[in-house]
């Protein structure tokens, strides 16, 4: 574990040396935070949004971790790309150890990002005068933490899989599909229908439903405990993956 820890303070070093990390990581995410409160500001009532700022606030935290994924997969495919590594692979570091050391710093940064995403939200809704529950918003903060880790094992994977001109592209195509299949900027269940079925067959779906339901309280077994656990299973498969094709590419 030691090792892994070691390993965990080099790669919070080099996100740190890169500003882009700071634009996509934090400034992006807030960005599209207040300008979607400011288009929900501009239509009319007609009942809940998403871009209601309490459904919008945990749908712009789960697409901020998209960006965490694409940063975890250049970090990755970087360090493969030089002799970094090739040269820790003669250390007596395991794969586990690689695995929790790119993993731990990526989650950490996941999770001071929904902070501070959560934070402006608050911020917001009290501007707007629609206060947001703080015992959901800390239940959203803990709910997050799972479904980062499946960005992050995704980004890993194509870190892994993939060179660093080809896994950003990659890792773009999943912020697309994921913001949009994901239901982080319209809603899925209202509109219903082919589109709905796609988006349960999904991981981002449940990943969003979840964070929603804990910032609302809406602990229901349909609305939060289902994709909750659906939300874990797949972080755990993902892991595991990402593991075990990691120390597949050090022994070849």
């Amino acid at each position: 574990m030691s090792r892994a820890l070691a390993f965990s303070k080099r790669v919070i070093k080099e996100m740190l040396r890169d500003p882009l990390s700071y634009i996509f990581c934090l400034g992006f995410p807030l960005i599209m935070l207040i300008i979607m409160t400011l288009v929900d500001r501009s239509i009319p009532d007609k009942g809940p949004t998403v871009f209601r700022i309490a459904n919008l606030t945990p749908g712009v935290a789960v697409f901020g971790q998209m960006f965490v994924m694409l940063f975890t997969s250049l970090t990755v495919s970087t360090d493969r790309s030089g002799a970094f590594l090739t040269r820790l692979y003669a250390t007596p570091m395991t794969s586990r150890d690689f695995t929790l050391g790119y993993i731990l710093p990526m989650l950490a940064i996941a999770f001071l990002q929904s902070v501070i995403t959560f934070a402006s939200g608050f911020v917001i809704s009290l501007i707007i005068g629609s206060a947001m529950n703080i015992g959901g918003m800390l239940l959203c903060l803990a709910v997050l933490l799972p479904s980062s880790l499946i960005f992050i094992s995704l980004g890993f994977i194509f870190g892994t899989l993939f060179n660093e001109k080809s896994s950003p592209g990659l890792c773009s195509i999943i912020i697309s599909l994921g913001s949009f299949l994901g239901c982080i900027w319209y809603d899925a269940e209202a509109s219903g229908g082919v589109m709905l079925t796609i988006c349960k067959c999904l991981p981002f779906y449940y990943c969003t439903k979840a964070a929603r339901s804990a910032n609302a309280l809406d602990l229901t077994a349909q609305g939060f405990l289902i994709p909750l656990l659906i939300v874990i299973a797949c972080a755990a498969l993902l892991i595991s993956l990402a593991s075990m094709l990691f120390c597949k590419r050090m022994k070849s």
